[in-house]
């Protein structure tokens, strides 16, 4: 652990809002163990970072808080000479694009939903074409605020094997972002003076990093294995994630939906529920339109 002691600053303590590093050196090595894989640390429940981490998913998942059990959080382990140089990477890249927009990189956590598989290969080897996906806002890796992890869990994978879930919570260098509007395929800037995309700019729910920057501006950090049964009623029995049109409980659906979006938004959703009572959407696309809120 001394190896990121090195590179990350042990002074930039807690704050998931600003992007700051979660640092728990001081609870080492009681903090954890590396798994069978080395490419994470178990965190101890009831250390500091584990908590924080813990407590950063349960406040995100709304009406399905109480229901949801996290059973472990991982931490990205910097043990191979690889990982090392890939954490030097991002505090440069980081530096980089603090001077380019006055000094401020807008480092953000954000979610990203996949399959234990796809997650395990990303903390190991980084992203790949395989991760990047097209609208609803622009063509990139995409990545939900970590405030939203509900967000997050609805779209991510059906459970794994043993009834799991995951997500993994990254660090992110937005740098200056523009907005990408729903539906778009944009899948690079638009212009120089832009880093990165967003749903919105004053309150944005939505992260996009293009591919050309999408290991640069991108720091796997944390995977979080959770359950959380009533997430099923919002899922096909037994589906997969991304890239199909799951069975969702409507009711429950709004439900959720109007205590995470603000009114305008929830309108929007309205009128689309309606059309749909109206035959005059399917419900594929009622899904969709949903999720896109």
């Amino acid at each position: 652990m001394a190896a990121q002691e090195e590179i990350e600053d042990q002074e930039s303590v807690t704050n998931l809002d600003n992007g700051e590093i979660l640092d728990s050196l001081s609870d080492s090595p009681l903090a954890g163990n590396i798994t069978g894989d080395s490419s994470t640390v178990l965190l101890r429940e009831g250390s500091f970072e584990h908590d924080v981490i813990a407590n950063c998913l349960i406040s995100g998942m709304g009406p399905l808080a109480i229901d949801t059990k996290i059973v472990t959080v991982r931490k990205n382990s910097i043990e191979s000479f690889t990982k090392k140089a890939r954490f030097a990477a991002f505090r440069v890249f980081t530096e980089a694009m603090a001077s380019k927009n006055g000094g401020n990189a807008n480092v953000k956590y954000g979610w990203y939903s996949g399959s234990k598989e796809e997650i395990e290969r990303i903390v190991s080897y980084g992203f790949s074409n395989r991760e990047i996906t097209g609208p609803p806002h622009g063509v990139g890796i995409h990545l939900i605020h970590h405030r939203c992890s509900l967000a997050a869990a609805v779209v991510g994978e059906a459970d794994d094997e043993e009834g799991l879930k995951h997500l993994l919570l990254c660090r992110l260098i937005l740098g200056k972002p523009e907005m990408i509007s729903s539906g778009s395929n944009q899948s690079c800037p638009s212009s120089n003076q832009f880093d990165s995309g967003v749903d919105n700019l004053e309150n944005p729910r939505k992260y996009v990093i293009w591919s050309s920057t999408m290991n640069s501006y991108i720091l796997p950090s944390y995977v979080v294995s959770f359950k959380s049964p009533r997430l099923r009623g919002l899922r096909r029995s037994g589906g997969s994630g991304r890239g199909t049109s799951p069975c969702v409980s409507l009711t429950v659906l709004m439900s959720i939906l109007s205590k995470s979006l603000n009114p305008s938004r929830m309108n929007v959703i309205l009128r689309t529920y309606d059309d749909f009572r109206k035959r005059k959407l399917r419900r594929e696309e009622l899904i969709r339109k949903m999720r896109e809120g």
